[in-house]
């Protein structure tokens, strides 16, 4: 059976952050995700993970450029050493606080040459890859919609295998959003099934909307099923926009929560 974690970013926003750590424990979760953990010391998550019994599963690298606002540090020449040591800064965290990954990001291209962009952005993969691996997490790289995101470098999974291949590093991995796909490419269960070898970690909502399973097109219900008949040991982070409040959104996954 698949197991269910949640995106603390997404859900639970009735809760202040860290308290939205007790809040997923009390439903059923037995891990947890979140983007941004940087504004609370690592001690403070420890603890809450510790007391609820949950796993961290991945975070994110803060690959925002303050100078413009736009996410795409990792793509700009000009500011590895900036985007190098927000790796270093999410490797911290992830090693202490035992995730399974680190999403090290990708962003949009903006104003950005796209030679030079993809050049830098291969660099830098090579870099988080070697660097996590030395503590024994995947890099995640993560094709994301054009239509939430206009402009993002990286949309669909055959353009992220084909980083994955030309790095070439063991430590170099894909998540898998089911959501950002299914705006990009369809044929879920294909493609999820024919990438497996690349994917060590998947994510969902449903399309349009981006809310909880059960209010658009996406069959979830065949699909975490298939994941099993395919042999997927991984976690799914729901990163989802309640449609309503949190508890409720989550009717949907009383089953994959027992």
């Amino acid at each position: 059976m698949p197991k269910l974690e949640a995106n603390l970013q997404w859900m639970f926003n009735e809760y202040d952050v860290l308290d939205r750590y007790d809040e997923a424990a009390k439903l059923g979760f037995k891990g947890v995700e979140i983007q941004s953990p940087y504004e609370f010391k690592i001690q403070q998550i420890k603890q809450k993970l510790n007391t609820n019994n949950l796993k961290q599963i991945i975070i994110n690298t803060n690959i925002i450029d303050n100078d413009t606002g736009l996410s795409n540090l990792i793509l700009r020449s000009d500011k590895t050493e900036i985007y190098k040591k927000r790796l270093i800064q999410s490797k911290n965290y992830a090693q202490e606080l035992e995730c399974i990954g680190v999403n090290v990001g990708i962003g949009v291209l903006g104003d950005l040459d796209s030679k030079e962009a993809y050049e830098t952005l291969m660099d830098n993969l090579l870099f988080a890859a070697e660097e996590l691996s030395k503590e024994k997490i995947y890099a995640l790289i993560e094709p994301i919609n054009t239509k939430d995101q206009p402009g993002y470098f990286i949309n669909r999974t055959n353009q992220a295998i084909d980083l994955i291949n030309h790095i070439n590093h063991k430590n170099l991995a894909l998540q898998y959003d089911f959501y950002h796909m299914q705006i990009m490419e369809g044929n879920l269960a294909h493609n999820v099934k024919q990438n497996l070898g690349y994917i060590k970690h998947i994510q969902l909502a449903d399309n349009p909307g981006r809310n909880e399973p059960g209010t658009g097109e996406i069959n979830y219900n065949f699909l975490l099923n298939f994941l099993d008949e395919i042999g997927y040991e991984g976690w799914v982070g729901c990163e989802y926009k309640p449609s309503s409040n949190t508890k409720t959104s989550l009717d949907w996954a009383k089953h994959w929560l027992e």
